[in-house]
């Protein structure tokens, strides 16, 4: 189940990446486009003002479920040089008590995401250029943090059982075969 999970985590945030890449690529080019003569009566009647908006929103929603990503893999930057120095009993303390404290913290801004959510979806607000409903926009919020809390929780409970933590290997690119 975790994996499908997971699977499902680096599905978004790709197909997010890939939106937004995709989105402003073809804002910039119907732009440039705009400026050559015969087809700019092509393009005129097709706007592409709501592609800024979209792609923050999207950006947005990829940095809420990247930062859940990036506790799981860890690959998020960490000052711990003090701590990896400190003798095991209170590294293995101080190790939990930040996991801890990150899915403590994560918990409650996803609480205070979701009320947000669920009082902005009584109104009638709308993005000012895809008039989405505010909601649905903010709604990453909660979604993301609380994802991020279920991370901090699985990461403190295999460090819990294996007293290691998921680092980033920098150097290798997955999926590349290194005899090639």
């Amino acid at each position: 189940m975790l994996k499908i999970l997971d699977h499902l985590e680096e599905g978004l945030i790709s197909i997010l990446m890939a939106a937004a890449t995709l989105i402003i690529f073809v804002a910039v080019v119907h732009r440039y486009a705009m400026g050559i003569p015969f087809l700019h009566g092509y393009l005129v009647g097709f706007s592409t003002s709501w592609a800024q908006e979209l792609c923050i929103y999207l950006f947005i929603w990829m940095a809420k479920f990247g930062a859940a990503y990036g506790v799981r893999t860890g690959v998020h930057v960490g000052v711990d040089v003090l701590v990896n120095r400190l003798a095991e009993p209170w590294h293995h303390r101080i190790v939990l008590f930040g996991l801890g404290s990150g899915a403590l913290f994560t918990a409650i801004i996803g609480t205070l995401g979701a009320h947000f959510v669920w009082a902005i979806s009584r109104t009638d607000q709308t993005s000012p250029d895809l008039e989405l409903p505010v909601w649905l926009v903010y709604l990453c919020i909660p979604l993301g943090s609380y994802l991020m809390c279920f991370r901090f929780l699985q990461v403190a409970q295999r460090f819990r059982r294996t007293h290691t933590l998921p680092h980033a290997d920098h150097l290798h690119v997955a999926g590349l075969n290194e005899g090639t």
